[in-house]
């Protein structure tokens, strides 16, 4: 079983951020939007099986999965990619 990481975060900081977007090869205009936003984690975890809600001014996201199993994530709307 994972650690515990139940709960809501917070983002503090995000340094390099808009640097490590460009090495994904993410469009300069969602580069330059991401940069500007702090958005909070809820995280909600049974087990193995893991929701992590990005909440945000710009988009709410919500991933979810279960630790050691590949799944895809579909970032349709945010930079169209998709993700194993």
């Amino acid at each position: 079983m994972p650690a515990d990481f139940n709960g809501y975060w917070k983002m503090v900081s995000n340094d390099n951020f808009e640097e490590y977007l460009k090495a994904l090869d993410v469009n300069v205009a969602v580069r330059k939007i991401a940069n500007l936003l702090k958005p909070d984690k809820e995280i909600i975890q049974n087990g193995d099986h893991m929701i992590i809600k990005t909440l945000s001014t710009f988009r709410n996201y919500i991933m979810e999965f279960d630790v050691g199993k590949e799944f895809e994530e579909d970032l349709a709307g945010v930079d169209d990619r998709k993700c194993m």
